[in-house]
């Protein structure tokens, strides 16, 4: 009997190699390579069918393009909207990620019931969940109009001929591991199918102007599973982000072609599905203890929107002679090196004292702008010193012990002074950009020393 043939695929970049590698050739990247079984005739189009008929495609002048803006299809939910860019464009192909029981599924529901109201044909379809499933999903979101069809299908033939025949509007795949290929003999989610299901569904989108969204599981280490060229190929990737265990939600932007990839939107998570939050800030404010030391207000940027979040920090005598140092939502490198210039520029001597730090509300960040609260926030843990109250803080911090100026600080201080802040200790690089502000208190620090004075 024949031995069925093999190939394996990098599932970082999509490279084939005839025999496995420890290394990638392409990427660099180690252990990547996972071995499929190869299908004969796999080559032209996406599908591994040769395209037999159809227009030819034929070189144009860049001259000779005509450029008009598209416009976008609004979601219904705003903060959805943020992150696309403005809405919706069609023809365009949507990768939404995330971990198992996030809410990916009730969004695009959502979605769907909002485009209902305003298109002729929207189509879902599921290769997870039945049409009973759904049913009793979409009850708990509200009502919906005949204009959503439902399809429960993962052979990617048929859901071509449903797409071409239905000519929806918008497509929604839940979710892309599910699908396969008749052509492609190894399991559905694995790499050649994955790889060959976007492919197909990304021709659908362009040639027919269709947008669609895909649904992709994530994983343990919180990437789309399957071929990283699986990202590569879409227009837009979202994740969806958050602890299952908690009611909010955060939908980031990693990748679009069609707008920012530095805006966020806020959800929380209730029985009748998700529901935005129009102000993150009080929403991640809330329950802040009142006069604890340690417990800083520090204000950040996602994208154009400003955020305010606390920051806290737990400072103790260690008992080994090893110090612990625990970071949460913040890099551990980080925190020990703005540790270690406290150390060096005020003379605290931490290295006797385990330092847990965290950012409330489970968000991880990693913006410069929140080394100025870190470093507040240790030292009132360590002097047991509370910062006083209706005080935000932001600033990067160099390893001279400096204070340096960041970004959007004009934006940062309005926040504060619309939360009812009365007090911002900002770099004194960025008092320019600020001194036409009224209404709240702008106290300028170059140094690190400096900043400790203005909370005694």
């Amino acid at each position: 009997m024949k031995k069925s043939a093999t190939i394996f695929f990098c599932q970082n970049c999509g490279y084939e190699s005839a025999k496995w590698s420890g290394q990638c050739p392409a990427c660099r990247e180690w252990n990547t390579f996972a071995e499929e079984p190869s299908a004969p005739g796999t080559k032209g189009t996406a599908s591994g069918k040769k395209r037999t008929g159809g227009k030819r495609s034929t070189p144009v002048s860049l001259d000779h393009v005509e450029s008009k803006d598209q416009a976008r299809i609004s979601t219904g939910m705003r903060e959805l909207d943020q992150v696309l860019g403005g809405g919706i464009v069609p023809g365009s192909l949507v990768l939404v990620g995330g971990d198992p029981g996030i809410g990916k599924s009730t969004l695009l529901l959502q979605v769907c019931r909002n485009l209902g109201e305003r298109l002729p044909k929207i189509l879902y379809i599921s290769g997870e969940e039945s049409l009973q499933q759904i049913k009793l999903r979409a009850s708990r979101i509200g009502s919906f109009r005949d204009t959503l069809k439902l399809l429960c299908e993962t052979n990617l033939s048929e859901i071509e001929e449903a797409v071409l025949e239905e000519r929806p509007q918008v497509v929604v795949i839940d979710s892309i591991q599910t699908m396969y290929q008749e052509e492609i003999t190894s399991a559905p989610g694995s790499v050649s199918q994955v790889r060959e299901a976007t492919g197909v569904l990304m021709r659908l989108a362009k040639e027919q102007g269709i947008s669609i969204f895909i649904v992709g599981h994530v994983t343990k280490e919180g990437t789309v599973a399957g071929p990283r060229v699986l990202e590569h190929m879409v227009d837009t990737v979202l994740y969806f982000e958050g602890d299952r265990h908690a009611s909010y939600r955060i939908l980031r932007g990693v990748k679009n072609r069609f707008g920012s990839t530095n805006e966020i939107g806020v959800f929380e998570m209730r029985e009748d599905g998700l529901r935005e939050v129009a102000n993150p800030s009080e929403y991640m404010l809330s329950g802040k203890p009142e006069g604890a030391s340690g417990s800083v207000v520090a204000c950040t940027m996602e994208g154009t929107r400003p955020m305010l979040l606390e920051v806290q920090a737990l400072v103790c005598k260690t008992n080994f002679g090893l110090p612990r140092r625990t970071a949460a939502g913040m890099d551990y490198n980080r925190v020990n090196l703005l540790m270690a210039v406290l150390e060096k520029r005020l003379n605290l001597p931490l290295s006797g004292y385990d330092a847990y730090v965290n950012i409330a509300g489970g968000i991880r960040l990693s913006e410069p702008a929140m080394d100025l609260a870190l470093v507040l926030a240790v030292i009132s843990s360590y002097k047991d010193v509370p910062i006083p109250e209706k005080t935000v803080v932001f600033g990067e911090v160099g390893l001279s012990g400096e204070v340096r100026a960041v970004s959007m600080a004009q934006q940062r201080v309005l926040e504060a002074k619309k939360l009812g802040f009365t007090r911002v200790l900002l770099p004194g690089s960025s008092m320019e950009q600020v001194k036409n502000i009224k209404g709240i208190e702008l106290v300028a620090v170059a140094t690190v020393r400096d900043a400790q004075g203005a909370i005694r």
